[in-house]
């Protein structure tokens, strides 16, 4: 009985040693962040990092690329990779690449911080201020205490940021000062400087190159000591799905400033023209996905309150023509308020000035057609109505004293007279009440 145990036990070792665990413990995870750092990032990253730690990776590579980001998503992604149970390598790379604002801080939080030649990181000064502040701003917000509103706001962001990136830099044991540096003064590094100057842990040339400088370091991983162990791993790229691809296209600002546009016109158009489905089916799909970018993304909902007046007084002026005031008071509201709607200067986050100039002048442009419509049409004669048939000349079917029919313009009117008509005369309109026609007769020397 206890021979068949035994031969049962090691049956199933040899079934649970085939289990494709093994198989996906030596595969690494490849992600792939370009461009700027956003809510489709955030759900790229906390994806994959789920699937690695299901499958038991033993590591993940962040290539990353990028000009910076908003503030908000930074964190949450930084927040993934602290909890990570996945060592976490971010590679700035390829050659070419930059890991700038808040690619700085990600390469900070990283288990390992590793770059491609031609590669540079830095810029972490908060965008928020609108430009990297001077030496000179920065020791005054240092040694002046009594500075404005404005200057203590600055001075609480940039102690934010510079706490946030020392304390990165203090947990995985990288150069602090410089992290200082980085926010305070907007500093930069090539790689080589990095390495140099233990901001970065290595410089790899490639993903295989990485993958064999990496193997036997120690990191710590969830407080403990873990030893990596890369050599002979294949490498897996994963790309966004559809769902992230569609969460960062319409997230994009210039995106959802035009979806917001084709739904307000669509709407309008529709309300004008009731039945035609299509307009507003469109207009309405593209409203919902632009207020739900709007949602995610920091806007200025005084810019939104000023485009939407913007178009309102446009509308306006459409249908109560005011000879071109409500129309470019309207325009300009517009223009004003698509340049303030992003309330931020995060990298790739603010709306093109092209696209916003494009679209103002060529609302301008419709409303300006539509106006000058509105004034031709209001110069052009009465070509049908009572006015048009008054002035005109009738021909008597019939004899009267007060009241009886004529013909004018091929039609039969029930005229009145206060003047004996006899049939066929030719009398001249003179007026109308409701349906009936005034009438008079011609002197004889009148032409018909």
């Amino acid at each position: 009985m206890l021979n068949r145990l035994l031969i049962l036990v090691w049956i199933l070792g040899l079934f649970w040693s085939g289990i494709p665990v093994s198989a996906a413990s030596s595969t690494a995870i490849l992600l792939e962040v370009k461009g700027p750092i956003g809510p489709a990032t955030v759900g790229y990253v906390e994806g994959v990092l789920k699937q690695a730690s299901q499958q038991q990776t033993p590591l993940l590579i962040l290539q990353l690329d990028t000009p910076g980001g908003l503030d908000i998503s930074m964190r949450e992604i930084i927040q993934q990779l602290m909890t990570s149970p996945v060592p976490v390598v971010t590679y700035v790379g390829p050659s070419g690449a930059r890991a700038a604002s808040a690619g700085t801080y990600i390469l900070y939080a990283s288990h390992i911080a590793a770059m491609a030649p031609g590669t540079n990181l830095g810029a972490a000064t908060p965008v928020q201020l609108g430009a990297t502040p001077s030496p000179e701003t920065l020791e005054t917000f240092e040694d002046n205490s009594s500075s404005s509103g404005s200057s203590a706001m600055e001075r609480k962001i940039i102690n934010d940021a510079e706490a946030y990136l020392r304390s990165l830099a203090q947990l995985r044991g990288r150069n602090v000062e410089w992290a200082v540096q980085a926010v305070r003064k907007g500093a930069s590094l090539s790689a080589e400087e990095a390495l140099q100057q233990n901001v970065i842990d290595l410089i790899a040339a490639h993903v295989p190159d990485l993958l064999t400088k990496l193997d036997g370091r120690e990191v710590r991983l969830l407080h403990e000591k873990h030893v990596l162990q890369t050599s002979g791993l294949t490498v897996k790229r994963i790309e966004p799905d559809w769902h992230n691809e569609l969460l960062a296209l319409i997230t994009n600002p210039n995106v959802a400033y035009i979806l917001m546009l084709i739904g307000i016109y669509g709407l309008i158009f529709e309300f004008s023209t009731p039945g035609s489905l299509l307009p507003g089916i469109v207009g309405t799909v593209s409203l919902v996905l632009a207020l739900y970018a709007f949602q995610i993304l920091p806007i200025s909902y005084a810019g939104l309150a000023l485009m939407l007046l913007g178009l309102a007084l446009m509308i306006a002026e459409a249908f109560a023509p005011s000879f071109g005031i409500l129309g470019i008071g309207g325009g300009l509201a517009f223009v004003i308020g698509s340049i303030i709607l992003m309330d931020t200067d995060a990298p790739g986050y603010g709306l093109s000035p092209v696209l916003v100039g494009v679209l103002g002048l060529a609302n301008l442009a419709f409303f300006a057609f539509v106006l000058g419509a509105v004034i031709q049409a209001r110069k052009r004669p009465v070509v049908s109505g009572a006015k048009t048939i008054v002035g005109a000349k009738a021909v008597a079917l019939e004899s009267f004293d007060l009241e009886g029919q004529v013909r004018t313009q091929g039609e039969i009117w029930q005229a009145r007279s206060t003047i004996p008509v006899e049939a066929e005369q030719v009398l001249k309109i003179t007026g109308t009440d409701g349906l009936v026609l005034l009438v008079t007769p011609l002197n004889s020397q009148e032409e018909i």
